[in-house]
C-alpha cells in the first residue's frame, strides 16, 4: 500500500499485545501477511480524497463509507457493508465558563474490517485516550481479533459523553441558584442559561444515537463481538444509555429553569403594575375632591376658612382610608 500522504498512527496487535507501533502506513500490508494473526489500528488525520482511495483498495472499503468518511457533518451511525462496517461518532468537549466557547466535537469516522480499524478523524483530537485505554485492561490483552479496539473507541467516547453531562449538570447548579430567586435573574445570568441550553442541545445530537449504535455493533449475525468482549460493550451499552438520560435530563431541567425565571419576571411586572395602579387611585382622590371645591359655585363652607379645613380633612381621610384599604389586600 503507498503511504498516505496525510499523517497517520499505526499500531499493531497480535493477542491482544502491541507488537509494532509508528512505523509507515505504507508498510500495513506486508506486516499484516507477516503476521497472520495481528490486527491493525490506522489513524487518519484529515486524509485526501487519494488517501482514501488508496486505503479503500487496501481494505475494499465501499465507495459510500469512503465518501461518508469524507464529508464532514455526518449523523453518529453505524452502517453495514459485504466486506466491512463503517461507523460514524462524536467525541466532545464542553465548557461551562460563559467567556469559554461552549462546545466542542471532534467527528470521527471508522471502519471496522476483519483484521483492521481504521479511524479517519476530521479536527484535531487526542488519539491518546485510545492508545491508554487499550493498554489500561489487563483482561483485554487476552482478547483476540479487532472487537476489542473498537470497545476502547467507544469506550473513550461514550465516557467523554457522561463526563460532558455531569460537567453540564454542575454548571446548572450555579445558575438554577439565581434563576430561582425572587425577582427574576439578571440578564447575563438568564444569557449564561440559553448558552448552556444550546450546548445541551448540540450534545444530544451526539449522545442520543450512541446506545443503539453501541447495540447494533453487538448484533450476533454480524459476528464482531465474542461471549468474552460481550461484557464489556454492555457495560459501553448502559454508559451510553445512562449520558442519554442525563442530557434530556438536563434539557427538561434548563427548559424548566427558563420558563420559572421567565413566570417569576411576569409576576414582578405584575405587582408592578398593581402598585402603580394603586397609588393612581390615591391619587385620583384628591384630585377629584380638589376640582370639585375648585368648582366656581359656591358649596358648603364656600369662602370660608372652616370650608378649606373641611376640604383638607376629606382628603386626608379619603386617600387614607384608600391607603389602608389597599395596604391590607397586599396592592401596596
Amino acid at each position: 500500500m503507498n503511504a498516505p500522504s496525510c499523517p497517520a498512527e499505526t499500531r499493531l496487535y497480535e493477542n491482544g499485545k502491541v507488537i509494532a507501533e509508528d512505523f509507515p502506513a505504507g508498510e500495513v500490508a506486508e506486516r499484516l501477511a507477516r503476521h497472520p494473526n495481528a490486527v491493525l489500528w490506522l489513524d487518519l488525520y484529515r486524509p485526501t480524497a487519494q488517501d482514501l482511495a488508496t486505503v479503500a483498495e487496501e481494505f475494499r472499503l465501499h465507495p459510500l463509507a469512503v465518501e461518508d468518511a469524507t464529508q464532514e457533518h455526518e449523523r453518529p451511525k453505524l452502517d453495514r457493508y459485504p466486506q466491512h462496517l463503517f461507523l460514524n461518532v462524536y467525541a466532545v468537549d464542553v465548557a461551562t465558563k460563559p467567556e469559554d466557547p461552549p462546545f466542542g466535537k471532534t467527528e470521527i469516522s471508522a471502519f471496522v474490517t476483519d483484521r483492521a480499524l481504521i479511524t479517519v478523524r476530521k479536527a484535531p483530537s487526542d488519539t491518546a485516550k485510545f492508545v491508554e485505554r487499550w493498554d489500561a485492561s489487563a483482561k483485554l490483552t487476552e482478547m483476540r481479533g479487532v472487537a476489542f479496539l473498537l470497545y476502547g473507541l467507544l469506550d473513550v467516547v461514550v465516557d467523554g459523553h457522561v463526563s460532558a453531562a455531569q460537567q453540564l449538570d454542575v454548571a446548572m447548579d450555579s445558575v438554577e441558584d439565581i434563576l430561582i430567586e425572587e425577582g427574576g435573574a439578571p440578564r447575563e445570568v438568564r444569557m449564561h442559561g440559553l448558552r448552556l441550553r444550546k450546548t445541551v442541545a448540540g450534545l444530544r445530537r451526539a449522545v442520543a444515537p450512541m446506545p443503539d449504535l453501541v447495540s447494533q455493533a453487538m448484533r450476533p449475525d454480524l459476528e464482531l463481538v465474542d461471549e468474552h468482549l460481550m461484557p464489556y460493550f454492555r457495560d459501553v451499552e448502559d454508559h451510553a444509555r445512562h449520558a442519554e438520560d442525563q442530557v434530556e435530563h438536563l434539557r427538561d431541567r434548563i427548559d424548566s429553569l427558563l420558563h420559572a425565571d421567565l413566570a417569576e419576571q411576569g409576576n414582578v411586572l405584575n405587582d408592578i403594575t398593581r402598585k402603580l395602579a394603586a397609588w393612581a387611585a390615591v391619587i385620583a382622590v384628591p384630585t377629584a375632591l380638589t376640582g370639585y371645591f375648585g368648582q366656581n359655585v359656591p358649596y358648603p363652607g364656600f369662602a370660608k376658612p372652616w370650608g378649606y379645613v373641611q376640604s383638607m380633612v376629606l382628603i386626608i381621610c379619603s386617600a387614607g382610608g384608600l391607603w389602608i384599604y389597599l395596604r391590607r389586600r397586599h396592592w401596596l
